[in-house]
């Protein structure tokens, strides 16, 4: 039924603003209640998230049981920092640790962050299956590591950096003040440099019959003298060698030189690195080159001659540089927590982790800032010849590296090595000129080189 009332056109404004309000009201209502359980579930999911953990995986490299308490010490503290990650920590045999890490890459179950040597580092890169950190970490993150820290584990032709570098050790100069002293040299101002160690080795010789300098050729060391006199041992590509200089030529001679004028054992030739230190131990040789970690060794096995040690930076050539060893941490690119990957690196070689590490045993920081603590710049009251490795090694840092890296290929690598000494070797027997060395070598390398490409 409908009404007609007297004032129906009144009456129709009144009902159509009522309508209108009521209206309005209910849209505002619902508009209201959408945004409440909007808030509401994205209250709930940001809760979800802070609540979630990643989990993420970590192994490092046969430092159990030594080092147990300092990692794990070191992981919990990360956690506490960073309540949204767990980190699992395993650690792998040094034989172990290649194989494993081949077949979690092929299974595609890759750790999240692994302590990895430079050689087998490379060969991970050649799958490219790991992250780049030079695109990963910030040019200042980069910038806090030693130069060569980080060459260590960057590709040949410097385009991409994989690693992260942790820890390192570098040789230094070991020299017997005593001997220094019966020769008439003053023990505060050993030799820098190869000619000087020449020098220095005549005058002891001289003066007490005893060796002055024992440069061992063992292993790779040839090669390193080669980088040290300022000598590179391969072309800008890796394809040819390069060392077939004035510098390389020098360093075939001086060692010749050595060898001929008695100033240096015949039997270094074939004798290993272990045998540089029996005799420095013995109290036969005033010099050796060696880290700095056989110096305890020393202390327990020649008490008098460690007492009598000193200790300088590592003796070098024309290019100034010393060797260095490295270990860092890699980021499988399989890993689903990479920025979390990132952060545990990076506080593993914070400035604090890296000198607490470095107390524990003789390594050193990678990290710059790490060395300004006073443990690197001050001796302790009463110190001992560690003390002073101690201190003089921390200032090698800035000018040293891995001196001879053939990026992994360590088939190459050994015969490359081996080439090399046998042409010094001839030298040094009178087999063949200085000259005429270098240039077989540099011949057997580039054969190498062709039939390995």
């Amino acid at each position: 039924m409908i009404l007609i009332l007297p004032d129906g056109k009144q009456i129709n404004k009144e009902v159509n603003r009522e309508m209108k309000f009521r209206s309005l009201f209910i849209i505002m209502l619902l508009l209201s209640m959408i945004f409440v359980s909007a808030c509401s579930n994205s209250k709930g999911t940001q809760n979800e998230g802070a609540n979630k953990k990643e989990t993420i995986e970590f192994w490092t490299m046969q430092l159990k049981p030594t080092f147990t308490d300092y990692i794990q010490n070191m992981i919990n503290d990360f956690e506490s920092k960073n309540p949204n990650i767990k980190v699992n920590w395993v650690d792998v045999p040094a034989s172990d640790l290649q194989q494993k890490m081949l077949s979690a890459v092929s299974s595609k179950t890759a750790p999240d962050l692994v302590n990895l040597p430079v050689g087998f580092a490379t060969k991970l890169v050649s799958m490219d299956a790991l992250v780049h950190i030079n695109e990963a970490l910030t040019k200042e993150q980069q910038d806090q590591y030693f130069a060569g820290g980080l060459k260590a584990y960057t590709t040949y032709d410097s385009k991409v950096t994989y690693g992260i570098p942790w820890y390192l050790s570098i040789e230094e100069t070991l020299y017997n003040a005593e001997i220094f002293k019966k020769a008439g040299l003053d023990p505060n101002n050993p030799p820098k440099t190869f000619e000087e160690a020449a020098e220095v080795a005549k005058v002891i010789k001289e003066k007490t019959g005893k060796y002055g300098f024992y440069p061992s050729l063992d292993l790779s060391l040839p090669l390193r003298y080669m980088v040290m006199f300022g000598a590179p041992l391969l072309n800008e590509d890796g394809t040819k060698a390069a060392f077939n200089t004035p510098e390389g030529l020098h360093m075939f001679q001086y060692f010749t030189d050595l060898y001929k004028n008695d100033l240096i054992p015949h039997s270094i030739i074939t004798d290993d690195e272990r045998k540089g230190i029996d005799e420095y131990a013995a109290g036969n040789i005033a010099i050796f080159s060696t880290g700095p970690q056989y110096l305890t060794q020393i202390k327990e096995n020649a008490p008098d001659v460690y007492k009598d040690t000193l200790t300088s930076e590592g003796i070098t050539g024309k290019s100034g540089l010393h060797n260095m060893s490295v270990q860092g941490l890699v980021i499988p690119k399989q890993s689903k927590h990479q920025k979390a990957a990132i952060k545990l690196a990076l506080f593993i070689t914070n400035p604090k982790n890296e000198v607490e590490f470095s107390k524990l045993t003789t390594i050193y920081p990678s990290n710059k800032k790490a060395i300004e603590d006073p443990y690197f710049t001050q001796l302790p009251k009463n110190p001992e010849p560690t003390d002073r490795a101690r201190i003089t090694g921390a200032k090698e840092l800035e000018n040293s590296e891995v001196l001879v890296d053939f990026k992994g290929n360590t088939a190459v690598a050994n015969e490359l090595q081996q080439a090399l000494f046998d042409a010094l070797q001839k030298s040094m027997l009178g087999k063949l000129s200085p000259k005429e060395a270098v240039q077989e070598a540099e011949s057997n390398w580039n054969k190498i080189l062709e039939n390995n490409k």
